[in-house]
């Protein structure tokens, strides 16, 4: 068998994934790529990449999509890794820069902007270097990794989790494994298994990772910040997210869950 081309996010979010990957013989028939979610997403859409984990929002834009894991990216309330920050007030903000890595989370700021904060400042595509611009009446959406020293530079913060949760009282899917081919049952069973010994080894992991995280709590955030099974309120969570984004028949792709 050709080996399957996968990929995976690169943020802190993914690692558990990555770990029960490595740790399990799937890893051999496995060719990994390891990029941004928007480029994940680019490379499923494009062909250049049989199974992504991908933003939501890029689903239904899919051939044929289908779901085909018992695990997602997901939160219950605050992510912490998905967050608009600014010097003052959102309700001063006059411009935000949107974060280009991601397209779901780009899709739930206008949402929020919209029907939760009920506010409507010029909404600015970002590029590479934009966080040297967050400041004054100009906010910015962050995500992954880079939102760790942003928690002290800013005074305002607004978790995107923790804002959907008080919004619609459902946690919030970022990301799923998504593939929209006919990958062998044999090979989603595997995988499915990989990602699960990686959950399971949380401990293990947090206990490897570099000193560079030494001053975050690696454990809380993989435990309490991120949720990773994906249950009927996840799907239901997503469903309401895709049709506030404008698809109206969001539940029509096929989800078949290891």
């Amino acid at each position: 068998m050709n080996k399957i081309r996968l990929s995976a996010v690169s943020y802190l979010n993914t690692k558990p994934f990555l770990y029960g990957i490595f740790k399990h013989k799937i890893s051999l028939d496995l060719d990994i790529q390891l990029d941004t979610p928007s480029v994940c997403a680019s490379r499923l859409e494009s062909g250049a990449a049989d199974l992504a984990l991908v933003p939501v929002a890029v689903i239904p834009q899919l051939s044929k999509p289908k779901i085909v894991t018992d695990y997602c990216i997901a939160t219950e309330g605050k992510v912490r890794t998905v967050c608009l920050f600014g010097d003052k007030p959102i309700e001063e903000w006059e411009h935000i820069y949107l974060d280009f890595h991601s397209r779901s989370s780009v899709q739930l700021t206008k949402i929020l902007l919209k029907d939760y904060w009920h506010l409507s400042p010029e909404l600015i595509p970002a590029e590479e270097g934009f966080m040297e611009n967050i400041g004054g009446s100009t906010g910015g959406l962050v995500i992954g990794d880079r939102t760790f020293p942003l928690h002290n530079k800013f005074p305002y913060v607004y978790d995107l989790g923790e804002a959907w949760m008080n919004h619609k009282g459902l946690p919030f899917v970022f990301a799923a494994w998504v593939t929209a081919q006919n990958l062998p049952e044999e090979f989603l069973v595997e995988f499915n298994e990989a990602l699960a010994i990686g959950l399971d080894s949380i401990p293990q992991l947090v206990s490897l990772m570099p000193d560079e995280y030494a001053h975050f709590n690696l454990s809380n955030y993989f435990t309490e910040n991120i949720s990773y099974a994906w249950d009927p309120k996840k799907r239901m969570a997503m469903d309401l997210f895709l049709a506030d984004s404008g698809y109206r028949n969001p539940s029509l792709f096929e989800i078949s869950p290891g």
